[in-house]
């Protein structure tokens, strides 16, 4: 058996590689996550769903993941936890982030057990709390192999 969270997540990310690796290591997780490949479609989702954690980009197209923050905090006042997943490591970028209001930052190359680890520093029981499923044949073995980092 495996077990799959009852967290509703958003990855902001434009890179169809990084997507595909996050995802898989949110599924590995027990996460799902639905995708948006810039600020402006995090708002959209946003208003279409109710999410309890975004994992933001900063450098998309269109908007950027410190601006997508920023609206957020403006526009939704019980809006989700945010965390910045970024290259960017210097004390004041991530004050940076801080202050349009991420609740927590992450440096790229992510690799999966910091990924974890920051799920559960911010959404506390609720990220241990999972529902167990049945595991899919094949799917399971494949993500197994598959390195560690973004």
């Amino acid at each position: 058996m495996r077990t799959r969270s009852n967290l509703n997540i958003l990855l902001a990310e434009d890179n169809p590689i990084n997507q595909k690796i996050a995802l898989i290591f949110l599924r590995k997780l027990g996460h799902n996550a639905d995708l948006a490949n810039n600020g402006q479609d995090v708002l959209l989702a946003l208003e279409g769903r109710t999410y309890d954690l975004v994992l933001m980009d900063i450098q998309m197209p269109e908007m950027d993941g410190i601006e997508a923050t920023k609206m957020i905090r403006e526009r939704f006042s019980h809006g989700p936890k945010i965390i910045v997943v970024t290259a960017f490591s210097s004390s004041s970028f991530r004050k940076l982030c801080m202050d349009a209001g991420a609740d927590d930052f992450i440096n790229k190359p992510v690799k999966m057990e910091e990924l974890g680890a920051a799920i559960e520093r911010n959404m506390g029981d609720r990220a241990l709390q999972c529902l167990r499923l049945p595991d899919i044949d094949g799917q399971v073995q494949d993500l197994d192999n598959l390195g560690h980092a973004i």
